[in-house]
């Protein structure tokens, strides 16, 4: 027959033995607790640079040319303006087929057709007729032929000269030069203030262009209706490059 003196023999050892069972499970908590607690570890600071700003710019001679014109007719009704219209600017067409331009060269960029009001102080303006315009932009690849062609259309009909143009057809390739020309350039500067300030230049960080170019470099002159064979000046297009740039430094001697 078991006694009371029994028990608490036993009580003591499954104490000890549930401690123990469980010991290893404080020691992960712990590890666990000592890694999410260590601090992040510190991000490499960026290396010590110079920046800045090279420039090229190349000019040449426009070798296309871009001319708006058109023909705007006014008719008592919309149908009147419009017929009207078609067969004013069908003449100036016809007339830039005749001359050797390719039907390529020349798009119609705008067509409206608009009604034209008498004011009216008692009630709502009265419309007394209507306006129909149909404009065309060509493109010339000898601008030699600006004041020529501004006279031909002129004659042929047109009442409306809206702008002349000019672009570089080789845009592309003479702003690489300038790119490499820019480059130079800041590799120059960045020289004068390494050496200013005791470092050596090392290799470029990082290389971005400044408000990179459009597709093709265009001046536009606004014109009324010229004379025949006005004189028209093409001067040159400067083609302009920016970019800016960060080169290394380390100490000199390094």
């Amino acid at each position: 027959m078991r006694t009371w003196q029994n028990v608490p023999s036993r009580l003591p050892t499954r104490s000890r033995q549930w401690r123990t069972d469980r010991a290893p499970l404080r020691v992960i908590a712990a590890l666990a607790g000592g890694l999410l607690g260590a601090p992040a570890l510190a991000e490499e600071a960026p290396p010590p640079t110079i920046s800045v700003t090279g420039e090229a710019s190349v000019s040449v001679p426009p070798d296309l040319a871009l001319i708006d014109a058109g023909v705007s007719t006014e008719a008592k009704t919309a149908r009147e303006a419009s017929e009207a219209n078609n067969a004013a600017m069908g003449k100036v067409l016809l007339a830039l087929k005749g001359a050797g331009i390719e039907e390529k060269d020349f798009q119609t960029s705008r067509l409206s057709l608009q009604p034209q009001y008498a004011p009216n102080r008692s009630g709502p303006n009265a419309v007394t007729g209507y306006r129909a315009t149909n404009r065309v932009t060509i493109k010339l690849h000898d601008v030699t032929k600006v004041a020529g062609t501004i006279d031909l259309v002129t004659g042929a009909g047109a009442n409306e000269l809206g702008g002349i143009g000019f672009m570089v057809s080789s845009a592309s390739k003479l702003l690489d030069e300038a790119r490499e020309q820019a480059v130079a350039d800041a590799r120059r500067k960045a020289e004068i203030y390494a050496k200013a300030a005791s470092v050596t230049l090392g290799a470029p960080v990082s290389i971005s262009e400044e408000n990179p170019p459009g597709p093709g470099p265009y001046r536009k002159m606004a014109a009324g209706m010229a004379a025949a064979a006005a004189p028209v000046a093409t001067g040159e297009e400067t083609l302009r490059v920016m970019v800016s740039v960060s080169w290394a430094i380390k100490p000199q001697g390094q």
